[in-house]
């Protein structure tokens, strides 16, 4: 992270929905960001990813929520048609990339299903939760597949990136159009403290200045939130009588 940033973003989930849907977008992040596997150290990171993520998709239904909230979108950017001066072929041109994403997330395999079934992925997630379990002895697999040319192992990894693109693709569309949906507005805490109506958002976004060294500290539900702004340093960290931050609801 630069040292230059003056503020923060947070994000808070409202719903067990949302919280799925960060968590693997965080996860998909970390894939595509270390995707060059020349050494044993990123290749670790890139397996325990994949493993987290495989965990993750087993619970719930994630392809059947994600086809609903494009189906919602696109119902709400029917909505606009009303306001005036409103730019209608933008807004077909989005209905219609949202309908073709939908189509092709409901066409494609079982998500993650392909890292499933992958022997190597399969053999590293085996011993991930051993410590130390991925040595050399405990897997010559990857070894020898960590010498392989690096052309061989970017075809291996464009290939699991791949499988994953369906699922990238959709939830990219659902969470920008969400995230779009709340604008940042300026809001004061008393003495680290404040709540507020949710009025059935699913997430919320926070931006704090980085001057006071603070982070938030959320509870809350579809119908109301609470927020407690809390120190970095929990000893001698002070939080102002007065907080100016920003808030979007979602």
């Amino acid at each position: 992270m630069s040292d230059v940033v003056s503020t923060v973003l947070f994000e808070h989930p409202l719903n067990e929905k949302m919280r799925t849907w960060l968590r693997i977008e965080f996860l998909l992040e970390q894939l595509y960001a270390n995707s060059q596997l020349n050494a044993i150290a990123p290749a670790l990171t890139f397996f325990r990813t994949v493993s987290d993520l495989l965990d993750v998709l087993e619970r719930g239904e994630i392809r059947t929520d994600l086809l609903k909230e494009l189906e919602r979108q696109q119902q709400k950017l029917l909505l606009w048609a009303d306001v005036p001066g409103v730019d209608m072929a933008r807004i077909q041109e989005l209905r219609a990339e949202l309908k073709e994403t939908g189509t092709v997330l409901m066409s494609a395999p079982r998500m993650g299903q392909a890292l499933k079934e992958d022997r190597l992925i399969a053999l590293v997630k085996q011993r991930l939760s051993i410590p130390g379990g991925c040595c050399s002895f405990d897997l010559p697999t990857l070894h020898i597949w960590l010498h392989m040319p690096q052309s061989q192992r970017d075809n291996d990894v464009q290939k699991w990136l791949a499988s994953l693109t369906p699922l990238h693709n959709a939830l990219t569309r659902v969470l920008d159009l969400i995230r779009q949906s709340g604008p940042f507005r300026n809001q004061i805490s008393l003495n680290g403290f404040f709540q507020d109506n949710a009025e059935d958002a699913d997430l919320l976004r926070l931006r704090l200045s980085l001057e006071h060294q603070l982070y938030p500290q959320v509870s809350g539900h579809k119908t109301r939130y609470a927020i407690r702004f809390l120190p970095l340093d929990s000893e001698k960290g002070q939080v102002p009588a007065r907080l100016n931050f920003e808030l979007a609801c979602c």
